[in-house]
């Protein structure tokens, strides 16, 4: 772009017009002049007309690109609908769809409008002049007046395949906003009461307790095994034990303490022999609090270092988490394997929106989930 300052007479008083990107629309109504310039070979200053041929190319591309993201706008819909999630398979072929989708959307989107911009419009050699910065109601007129050219100079009107095929990519993403807002609908009031609870609530199929067994194996535990201080396990409910839905919320750690170890901040009536069982879930934002220093019998969070006390009931002592690590009451069966007698009395993990309400009707009903 060229600047240039040029002595231009002006009428007394009035303030010279600015003009942007486009030449003087004193040459006539068009910005690529009249039918009668252009059959007599007569062209306007700064314009370079775009080839017809080129332009009815530019014009079927643009088109298949908007009819493109027309297709892939609707699949964003139909995606979102049909693939729910659930599990984590699912919720990766959701993402895969959704995202996809979106993106070839948005992609063909704003390749159809770059081939309409080189393709379709005229080529300008453009000069500012310099002038005052004020604007008059002349000025703004001309503007207005400018604007209108440009877009009947686009092809727009002229076109309408374009025009059409435009409007039609841009309607489903237009909808796409209304369909992720049914998140928010009443069908899912009921999510909040899933975080409530876990797995380690239910009885097995023969009415048994539920069984701690080792992360990773799947091996039962016995207490008279787990017998050294400071040991720590890392534990998973039976029969969950690749339901990554359901270990989100259940993983525990079992951690081996001395009887006079133990601080009056711990449950006891929720322990066996000095053994403690926490949820793993770090209640700031969920990451696994799976180190323990045994001197202090700290768990620490790796994530953002929140500190926990394990040996009186994983109270918090640095770091951003807001409650301690829920307890979960365990005790031994009729063979001597590590089973829990009931879920957690509160959720376990980060705080949600009900959480409140869960921990009240935790009081309500005497200290049991």
């Amino acid at each position: 772009m060229t600047d240039t300052n040029h002595d231009i007479e002006q009428p007394e008083g009035r303030v010279p017009k600015r003009v942007i990107g486009t030449p003087s629309p004193a040459t006539g109504t068009s910005l690529l002049g009249t039918e009668e310039q252009h059959a007599g070979d007569v062209a306007v200053p700064g314009v370079i007309p775009q080839n017809e041929a080129t332009a009815k190319k530019g014009e079927k591309i643009a088109a298949l690109c908007f009819t493109v993201a027309l297709i892939a706008g609707i699949g964003f819909i139909v995606a979102y609908v049909a693939f729910q999630v659930g599990d984590v398979e699912k919720t990766q072929i959701s993402n895969l769809a959704l995202g996809g989708t979106l993106t070839l959307a948005l992609l063909a989107l704003a390749a159809g409008i770059v081939v309409w911009v080189r393709m379709i419009m005229p080529k300008y050699n453009l000069v500012q002049e310099r002038h005052p910065m004020a604007s008059d109601g002349q000025a703004r007129e001309y503007v207005a007046e400018t604007f209108l050219q440009g877009a009947a100079e686009s092809g727009i009107t002229k076109r309408p395949l374009l025009r059409r095929t435009l409007l039609m990519a841009a309607a489903p993403l237009g909808l796409a906003p209304l369909v992720l807002l049914r998140d928010l609908g009443p069908s899912y009031s009921d999510f909040p009461k899933k975080l409530r609870h876990t797995v380690w609530g239910e009885k097995t199929k023969d009415g048994k307790h539920r069984k701690l067994v080792v992360e990773g194996t799947g091996a039962p535990i016995r207490a008279a095994d787990f017998n050294s201080p400071g040991g720590i396990l890392s534990v998973v409910p039976e029969g969950y034990e690749h339901d990554l839905n359901a270990l989100a919320k259940a993983t525990l750690i079992l951690i081996k303490f001395r009887p006079e170890e133990i601080k009056s901040g711990t449950n006891l009536n929720w322990t066996h022999d000095g053994i403690v069982a926490y949820s793993k879930i770090c209640t700031h934002v969920g990451c696994p609090a799976a180190l323990y220093e045994q001197t202090t019998h700290h768990i620490l969070c790796p994530c953002h270092q929140s500190t926990f006390d394990a040996a009186d009931g994983a109270k918090v002592v640095f770091g951003p988490a807001a409650r301690p690590l829920p307890q979960l009451p365990i005790a031994v069966d009729n063979e001597g394997y590590l089973v829990a007698t009931a879920d957690f009395a509160v959720p376990p993990g980060p705080s949600f929106w009900e959480r409140g309400d869960a921990e009240a009707e935790v009081r309500e009903n005497g200290g049991h989930a």
